[in-house]
């Protein structure tokens, strides 16, 4: 019998329509936001995660770690099934989960059990390709031949790469980038597109939320129509409405909001509900940040987590994109 582990219920809904032969279990965590932080135990991180997910998406917390024991109970059963398929792509969403499946399958015996993987960017016949739930079951279907046999030495790079991305250091993951990754397709520039993400040294934005800022002064206003552009301009990073909903919304909070909600739809705006026809417009001080005369971590408190990197107003990794690199800063108003 095959375990199939796919990132996301839409690929594990064509799989069982496709009829493919054994258990389908659909990864249950998001580890492209919120704390990743190294060395603890599996209870620590479970809870961790729990309420990160709990807080973000408005589930209970109770439920949030439901579905990760339900993870944890479906992993350690790997060794009653003959063979392990691994379904995922090639935006840093999946290759970050995909990492700390290979990490966690690095770890422990795997006896007679296969592992493989199905790792793909692209399908022929869809040039716009974005990922595996697009596909049709027989499209799907028709990728299970082409898996492959998780080699050690990918195992290895695995488990380093994910222990650059829990590091508190994230130069660490500048330094893993720079050695030959090639082994796990599409790793090198998932990394690179995480790195694009901390905060700029020219105005404190990360990646995501300066293309989607861009995107409002450009005149590109209404919820929906941002999200599809934003598929258009950073697909690499394999968000789903509901990432990019929360990136806008976190926009329009602060003491200095870059963004306003300037019309609601009917039902009004929920945090955790995308209102497709929500439409933003951008505030003076959004204006000062994307001309470079204002720091967006510097007009409000900062406080988020990028793998294992907390960023604060005190200490802060901020992204040099001339120099392609990390700089470490200090709040200076705070006497650090």
């Amino acid at each position: 019998m095959t375990l199939h582990i796919v990132n996301g219920d839409s690929t594990a809904g064509t799989l069982k329509v496709g009829g493919i032969k054994g258990a389908i279990f659909s990864f249950a965590d998001a580890l492209i936001s919120g704390p990743a932080p190294a060395n603890i135990d599996k209870r620590r991180w479970r809870e961790t995660r729990a309420t990160h997910l709990s807080n973000l998406y408005g589930t209970s917390f109770a439920e949030c770690q439901r579905k990760l024991l339900q993870q944890e109970v479906a992993l350690e059963s790997f060794c009653q099934h003959e063979e392990v398929v691994l379904w995922f792509e090639h935006d840093l969403f999946c290759q970050l989960n995909l990492l700390s499946l290979l990490a966690w399958f690095g770890r422990v015996e795997k006896g007679r059990t296969r592992l493989s993987l199905i790792n793909i960017g692209s399908f022929p016949g869809r040039p716009d390709f974005r990922g595996l739930g697009e596909l049709n079951p027989d499209e799907l279907l028709s990728l299970f031949p082409t898996r492959q046999a998780v080699s050690p030495n990918q195992l290895r790079l695995a488990a380093d790469a994910w222990n650059a991305f829990c590091s508190p250091d994230p130069t660490r993951i500048e330094d893993f980038v720079k050695r030959d990754v090639s082994e796990i397709t599409f790793l090198s520039d998932a990394f690179n597109a995480h790195l694009r993400r901390f905060p700029s040294v020219t105005n404190g934005l990360g990646h995501v939320e300066e293309t989607a800022l861009t995107m409002v002064q450009n005149g590109v206003e209404t919820f929906v129509d941002i999200f599809l552009k934003f598929g258009d301009l950073a697909a690499v990073y394999g968000l789903g409405d509901l990432q990019v909903w929360l990136a806008l919304i976190s926009l329009t909070e602060g003491k200095k909001p870059l963004l306003r909600l300037e019309q609601m739809d009917h039902a009004g705006i929920r945090r955790i509900q995308a209102s497709p026809r929500a439409r933003f417009g951008l505030t003076d001080d959004g204006h000062d940040v994307l001309s470079g005369t204002a720091d967006y971590a510097r007009l409000n408190d900062f406080d988020i987590w990028l793998g294992g990197a907390h960023l604060t107003n005190s200490i802060l990794w901020r992204w040099d994109e001339d120099a392609k690199k990390l700089e470490y800063q200090q709040d200076e108003r705070n006497g650090h």
